[in-house]
């Protein structure tokens, strides 16, 4: 009997397999790879962007009270050598929290996920008269964070020390692959990637593939680039809900 039932829940586990697509950078999603892989699912990986370090002068961090990262970028490309590492730090999200522990900083305050929650978290965690913030970005952002803070009173530098670049070659062999096994789900990060998603589709004669895969959009904008693709669903998460998605399909 128990080897009946091991065989049955096999079965089950077998049927609910499903392909995923995952289109960040390896190094943002290896750990999730590895994750979706443990639960028995086969995982593709087409990164759609390239990061690139920006150089910026140097900066007096001492006259700086609190820094706002949108991005696990951000982080990376930082030198954090001359900032303490007691100061306030806002995190978009858990991976980008993930990056800020690893260099050190204790005073961390993390949203889940989206820049409207980080928002709102700077709100309730940090008053315009407490001090000085910096704002570290890429080049390209689809919401001026800065900005909206200056309006409520608060005093804000931007420092951008990253750019992302359109991937617009890709191995026509993860193509070939892409083509004989349709994904069942695809995870878009950004704005930038769903544009960068949809000049592959073009590119590569893909627009009718897609009717039994669920797209997964970070944000209405990211989702709003991939409209005019038809898909089984179209579902809107914030980083670190991956996983739970899977069983809302």
């Amino acid at each position: 009997k128990l080897e009946l039932n091991l065989k049955k829940n096999q079965k089950i586990y077998t049927k609910n397999n499903m392909h995923i697509l995952l289109t960040r950078p390896f190094d943002d999603c290896k750990n999730m790879i590895v994750k979706f892989k443990s639960l028995g699912h086969i995982v593709s990986h087409i990164p759609l962007l390239e990061i690139d370090k920006v150089k910026y002068k140097e900066l007096d961090f001492s006259k700086y009270d609190g820094i706002i990262f949108t991005s696990s970028n951000g982080i990376k490309f930082l030198d954090c050598k001359k900032i303490n590492k007691n100061i306030y730090c806002f995190c978009v999200g858990e991976v980008t929290e993930n990056e800020v522990k690893k260099k050190g900083f204790q005073n961390i305050i993390s949203a889940n996920g989206n820049v409207n929650n980080l928002l709102e978290v700077i709100l309730q965690n940090f008053k315009s008269t407490q001090g000085k913030l910096l704002y570290i970005s890429g080049e390209t952002i689809s919401f001026e964070l800065d900005e909206y803070l200056r309006k409520k009173n608060y005093n804000i530098d931007r420092l951008i020390n990253y750019k992302t670049k359109h991937i617009e070659i890709f191995d026509n062999s993860l193509i070939d692959e892409l083509k004989k096994q349709i994904p069942d789900i695809v995870y878009i990060y950004s704005e930038n990637s769903a544009r960068s998603f949809l000049n592959l589709i073009n590119n590569y004669d893909l627009k009718n593939i897609w009717m039994n895969t669920c797209l997964m959009c970070i944000g209405e904008k990211s989702s709003s680039v991939l409209n005019e693709i038809k898909w089984k669903k179209i579902f809107l998460f914030n980083s670190g809900e991956e996983e739970f998605l899977l069983y809302k399909i």
